[in-house]
């Protein structure tokens, strides 16, 4: 059983700056990419960034690019998400997630790939 869990979370002024983690359990973390997204209230669930198993590559949306980096720390079972520049656009809860398998990286944005989830942290930027 795959446990994630997040933390960082809070309420911070735009400009500002929060820093997440995920630390995961149960699996060998770092056989798999890392994901991580966000679900705003009434809206759909988005992806944000993604990095490789072993940190060499990554993605970001084109609405985070350049504000926000993630890292991981395999030898923790650790990855962060440091964000930068926050908006009140980036308000949501943010999530972790893992493959349910090894995926090809085409496809890391795609929900569908993710079968293990966080319970999620609350980000709340105030303008």
């Amino acid at each position: 059983q795959v446990h994630l869990v997040e933390s960082g979370g809070g309420l911070v002024q735009a400009g500002g700056s929060l820093r997440l983690s995920c630390v995961a359990s149960g699996r060998t973390f770092g056989y798999y990419a890392v994901g991580w997204f966000r679900q705003a209230p009434g809206k759909e669930r988005d992806f944000v960034a993604a990095i490789s198993w072993n940190g060499g590559t990554a993605d970001y949306s084109d609405s985070v690019k350049g504000r926000f980096t993630i890292s991981r720390d395999n030898g923790k079972n650790t990855a962060h998400l440091q964000m930068n520049s926050l908006k009140p656009e980036d308000t949501a809860v943010y999530y972790c997630a893992l493959p349910a398998r090894s995926t090809i990286w085409r496809n890391i944005r795609n929900i569908p790939e993710y079968g293990y989830w966080g319970q999620g942290t609350q980000v709340t930027v105030s303008s």
